[in-house]
């Protein structure tokens, strides 16, 4: 097994593919599982915010999700193609893919096992919230706490992002560098949104690092597909009760702000908490404020536990 040192990334053998983790913060700390969205990388939970949440006394968890980053490439698994996703999307034939989002919180689940964690805070953005919810309804009695930021049901009747939004996301990115960083940077930018700073040279390094780390389109094509290949989940997070944190942003572009007070009332006494100008992104602006919600839904779970 693995040793674990905090801050540094280390991989565990789990569920037939390797997974890349970081930690931060002391091992005896409760844990807090940080799972991010669709086509980024464990870096993207800032290095900061990570260890703002550490500072609270959280053991943090943060990992690349498979078909990304250093976790395993599926490169032998064939996805489906453009032409079924389509007839997905527009006749809701179903959809037919090397994996799903309840795979993916699978890998989630194994790794806490590789830590020899049983019980868990956990936290996901987008894609990632979705996995997120997918953790809660396989083990609700692991699950301490649930956060689901800028995220959805999976209920396709609910609204969805703009065609010229869409559009933009399933734009291959180009191999070259330099034309690539244009590329992420527009598509970062157009998630934001306008309310808050956007921090290009910042922005710029995070995306240099990620393609340093890996770049493999390939992977975000069939985790797209993961998530659309997944069941509705409203039925299932209906039946939770546990502590729920459900944070969105009103003028999110990519998954509107419709599909997170879906979620929210879908789960029992969830707490839904709507930032007013927020895009598809996490604002340093609104930090500790997010922290404050994270740790005020901890509290209600550390209440049910005594």
């Amino acid at each position: 097994m693995t040793a674990d040192l905090t801050g540094q990334e280390q991989i565990a053998e789990i569920n037939g593919i390797s997974i890349c983790y970081e930690t931060f913060g002391e091992p005896h700390q409760p844990a807090l599982l940080l799972i991010m969205g669709l086509a980024t990388q464990m870096i993207h939970w800032d290095d900061n915010f990570c260890q703002l949440l550490a500072e609270q006394g959280f053991r943090v968890i943060r990992f690349d999700n498979r078909d990304i980053g250093k976790s395993s490439h599926l490169k032998g698994a064939q996805a489906p193609s453009l032409t079924s996703v389509l007839a997905n999307q527009w006749f809701g034939k179903k959809l037919k893919a090397p994996y799903t989002l309840d795979t993916m919180a699978e890998d989630a689940i194994a790794l806490m096992d590789h830590l020899k964690i049983e019980k868990f805070h956990v936290v996901g953005v987008s894609m990632g919230g979705m996995i997120a919810q997918c953790i809660a309804i396989k083990q609700p009695n692991r699950t301490m706490s649930l956060t689901s930021i800028m995220s959805t049901t999976g209920n396709q009747s609910l609204p969805k992002p703009k065609k010229s939004v869409m559009l933009k996301v399933m734009q291959p990115p180009p191999k070259e560098h330099d034309a690539y960083i244009k590329y992420a940077l527009g598509l970062w930018k157009l998630l934001h949104g306008q309310r808050f700073p956007f921090y290009q040279e910042r922005m710029t390094k995070l995306l240099e690092r990620a393609k340093e780390r890996s770049f493999y389109p390939a992977g975000v094509w069939r985790q797209t597909c993961a998530i659309l290949a997944s069941e509705d989940r409203t039925k299932a997070l209906q039946k939770l009760h546990l502590p729920t944190l459900v944070m969105h942003g009103d003028a999110d572009p990519l998954v509107p702000v419709e599909c997170g007070k879906a979620t929210a009332e879908a789960i029992n006494n969830a707490h839904l908490r709507v930032f007013p100008g927020m895009g598809h992104t996490l604002p340093e602006e609104l930090w500790q404020q997010m922290i404050k919600e994270i740790l005020d839904v901890v509290a209600r779970a550390d209440a049910i536990a005594s």
